[in-house]
Formats: C-alpha cells, structure tokens, sequence
C-alpha cells in the first residue's frame, strides 16, 4: 500500500472510531440492556468488517485478480450499508444533541439561580432513528444480491432534420462501464449481454470504462464480445478507468503493456477501438460518421480526448454520432463547438448505482457532481446521452439504478 494509501487508511479509520463512539454513548442508556448487549458489539464489528472488506478489494486490485467473490462483494456492500447506517443514526443523536444544548442553554438563561442539567435523551428518537436504520440495510442486501443484475432494455425514438431518410428505422445499441473487475457471476453477465444481440442492433458502441483496474480483467468475457453481431459494426472508446490510473504498477513498461493487452482485447473481440478516430458507416446511398474520444473529464479526471484530431476528415453535412466516455465533455466542450455533434453517447456517472429513475422523475447525489448526469438532453438540435452503465464499481450493488442497455432508433425528421 503507497504512503498516500496508508494515510488516507488511517485518516477513515480514525473517523469510523470516533463515530463509533458517539453513536456507542448516544445509545447506552436508550436502549434497554438485555439488546444493548448485542448491539454494543455491533457497532464496531460493522466498522470491522467494512474496513477488512474494503482492504481485500484493494488488495484483490492490486494483485490484479480477473474475477470478484461474490461472498466479499456482499460482505463489503452490507458493510458499508451499515456505515450509512451509523451516519443516519449520528444524524439523529446530533440533532438531538443541538436541541437538548439549546433547552439546557435557555434553562439557564431565564433560571440562572436554579440548577439546571442536560435532559435526558428521548426513546421516540432513539425507536425513529433505529426503524429508519432498517432501510439501507434491507437497501444494500437486494442491491448487492439482485439489483446489480437487474438488466434492462432502455428504449428511446430520436429524429432528426440532419438523419438521412434512407437510414430509417437505424437501431443503435449501446452501453457503457462494464467495470469487468466488479463482477462475480459470469452467467449473469452473459445473459446481460445477450440482450444486445436480442435487440439486433445496425451498430453497437461501448462508451468506455471496460475495466476497473488491470486490462486482464475483462479476457474472461472474450468469448462474450466476440459474439455480440450487428450490421455495421462494433465500436468503443477508453474511459478514465480504461487508462490503470487507478493502481500502482511496477514500472511505465508494465503500464504500456496494460494498454496493449486492452487494445488487443478489443481488436480480439471484432471491435474498433477509436482513439481520437472516426469511422463511417454507409448504405451507398448516405454516410454516418461514428467519431470516438478518448476520456475528457473534469476535476480529477484525465482529458486525454481530442474532439478536433477525432474529428478529422469527416463531412461536414454528415449525421454525425460521438462517443465519449464523461458527460462533462459534451457539457464543457462539444455543445459549444461550430461543428454539429448530432448525437453524443456518454456513461460514467453510474447514476451514482443508488437513487430513484422513473418516468417524470430522477433523482441521485450524481446530479449534485454532474449538470448531464442520466438519460437524454436536448439542446439546440443536438442530443446527449447519459447512460447509468452495464457493471458496477465501489459498492458492488445497485438500486434504483439498475444497470441498463441503451437502444435508440434514429429516423429522419422533414419538419
């Protein structure tokens, strides 16, 4: 583990002891002995198993094994329900806490002369806070059970003065952040990515982040890739994960390699990987241009994309559709460019892999990072779409995000 690792390790731990502790003292007196028993020594295990599950993930990444255990994966993601847990009921003790300072303060302000004491705390506090604590728990066991495979077919109609009529009806499937590490049921994969070939796509594009980590992740699912058919091809480009930015190798030789393994596996696998590249798509009669960019992200993320280099001998009037990993890219750049970007295709922000997505409403802590964070958005005939992604990353579950395989039909639009 780097130095940076260790103190940031002991930074967390550090604030899970403190944590545990006030909620400890909040609770002792509350509830009644014969549960506190049980429930004194459920407070740090919980801490216990979060801080030894997330060590053998991070170790696991490291050493850079190509498939997850399921049993850690739920260990890890009920461990971590019980952090949120613990947040919730530190929540409720110190807004308590405030309250009774409050009263105690005011007591000896109007009775200055008395003796006045901190009240004692509520039940109906501690019965409200201990019932709202059930619900990440039960959350985090359906997400990290059957949630994370809740595959589904997200369909959407768009139209277009600039699509060519004679491409009607063109069927584009696409999905994004397969975080091939994450995963430890391969058969739940596979019939994820089957419903791809169920959806008989013109074109399939991945939006990037293939892995977590190491490129070897992703050679157990070869076999699944190669089989994946559509009419005009296949097509990805790199996300920020995509790069092994994420871990420590031994030397820059070792990285170079973890890139072309990447390469390879994506040339193995029947697709064409666009690094700043674009690729057209034509019926004799009209052309699609499919431009990739490598990842272009803001704040930690790398900006290795280049839109113009991409861009590069394309016409002009052509329907052009664009393929970048990060949101952000289209938010900061490509909407403000001259040249007409017709449809771009995104991922990366996972929908944050916990939140509400219905019709009329949606709803994560994603969209207090990213302005374009799900689904379509529209802005002066130009498309964006956001996909909340095919794998899972850091909480092995999902819910309420479920994970998703994106099929647009593109039609012309003479109006």
């Amino acid at each position: 583990m780097s130095h940076r690792h260790t103190i940031f390790f002991l930074i967390l731990l550090s604030m899970f002891i403190v944590l545990d502790i006030y909620i400890w003292l909040g609770y002792r007196k509350t509830v009644k002995k014969k549960y506190f028993k049980y429930f004194k020594w459920l407070i740090p295990l919980s801490t216990l198993f979060f801080i030894v599950g997330g060590l053998l993930n991070y170790f696991r990444n490291q050493a850079g094994l190509l498939n997850a255990s399921k049993p850690l994966n739920i260990l890890f993601g009920i461990s971590l329900s019980f952090i949120v847990i613990k947040l919730m009921l530190a929540a409720f003790l110190f807004v308590e806490d405030l309250y009774r300072s409050t009263v105690l303060m005011k007591n000896k302000l109007i009775y200055p002369k008395n003796k006045v004491s901190l009240a004692s705390r509520r039940k109906f506090v501690r019965n409200i806070s201990l019932g709202a604590a059930t619900i990440p728990l039960l959350g985090a066991i359906y997400a990290t059970t059957k949630g994370k495979y809740a595959f589904h077919e997200k369909n959407i109609d768009l139209t277009s003065p600039r699509f060519p009529a004679s491409f009607n009806g063109f069927k584009v499937v696409m999905f994004s952040d397969f975080h091939a590490g994450s995963f430890d049921d391969f058969e739940q994969v596979k019939r994820g990515l089957e419903i791809i070939n169920e959806a008989q796509p013109d074109v399939i594009l991945f939006a990037g982040d293939i892995v977590n980590n190491r490129s070897v992740e992703v050679l157990p699912y070869l076999s699944l890739f190669k089989n994946l058919t559509s009419k005009y091809g296949k097509f990805a480009v790199l996300g920020n994960h995509d790069y092994g930015d994420y871990m420590e190798f031994d030397s820059d030789e070792e990285k170079i390699e973890n890139t072309k393994i990447l390469e390879q596996f994506f040339e193995d696998a029947g697709f064409q990987l666009l690094n700043n590249e674009n690729s057209q798509i034509t019926n004799g009669t009209d052309t699609l241009n499919i431009i990739g960019v490598e990842n272009w992200g803001t704040g930690p993320f790398p900006q290795h994309g280049n839109i113009k280099a991409a861009s590069e001998g394309i016409n002009k009037e052509d329907f052009n559709i664009l393929i970048s990993h990060d949101p952000d890219h289209w938010e900061y750049e490509v909407r403000h460019l001259p040249e007409f970007y017709d449809l771009t295709l995104s991922g990366h922000t996972h929908g944050f892999q916990t939140g509400v997505s219905i019709p009329g409403w949606k709803w994560s802590l994603a969209k207090y990072r990213y302005k374009r964070w799900l689904g379509l958005y529209q802005e002066d005939g130009r498309y964006l779409f956001v996909s909340k992604g095919f794998g899972f990353l850091g909480f092995p579950g999902r819910i309420g995000m479920t994970p998703e395989i994106v099929i647009i039909n593109l039609y012309h639009d003479s109006v």
